[in-house]
């Protein structure tokens, strides 16, 4: 169950569409503990009108690669969490954030779906095709690509939040000194 109901969000998103109120004034009189709480609502409001405002009963499910084009997207782009949420449809910005977080801390692989539940207690052992030496080869020489691809991606993401970082310092730097 949601903290807030659909009914309350629904009402006060109304009052500010209809220029009656200001997130401050909103923010006091439901008693909501911020106004990024609101301002959440109500650019939610704007992008999927009434479904935005409802919580999602389903759990949808989002691949690996959306995940880390959404991540990169994130990393290399001045967009925040909320604009970035609305820009690519999910309607809570707390899941980008999440990805985000789960990134930095763990690099690309935190993004790959986990299995759910307990494991299984006995283990089966794998049937395996006998491969033939071409088979093999192959197969390395594509895992020693995709893991040279994806630090590539890494690093490129790194470069390039190093150089927004270092532009930001400069015109901070640039202003003021």
């Amino acid at each position: 169950m949601s903290k807030y109901s659909y009914e309350l969000k629904k009402k006060l998103v109304t009052e500010y569409m209809n220029g009656k109120a200001g997130y401050d004034y909103l923010t006091k009189k439901y008693e909501i503990p911020s106004t990024t709480t609101v301002r959440r609502w109500i650019n939610a409001y704007k992008e999927f009108d009434d479904a935005g405002l409802m919580k999602s009963s389903e759990n949808k499910k989002y691949t690996f690669e959306f995940k880390l084009h959404v991540v990169e997207l994130y990393l290399t782009t001045e967009m925040s969490y909320q604009e970035l949420a609305l820009s690519v449809g999910i309607k809570t910005p707390g899941i980008v954030t999440e990805w985000v977080r789960r990134y930095r801390a763990a690099g690309p692989d935190a993004l790959r779906p986990q299995r759910k539940g307990r494991r299984p207690q006995v283990t089966k052992p794998k049937k395996e095709l006998p491969k033939t030496e071409k088979e093999k080869a192959d197969a390395e020489y594509l895992r020693q690509l995709e893991e040279e691809n994806l630090r590539l991606r890494i690093e490129n993401a790194y470069l390039k939040e190093l150089r927004r970082l270092r532009l930001e310092d400069e015109a901070k730097n640039g202003r003021h000194g």
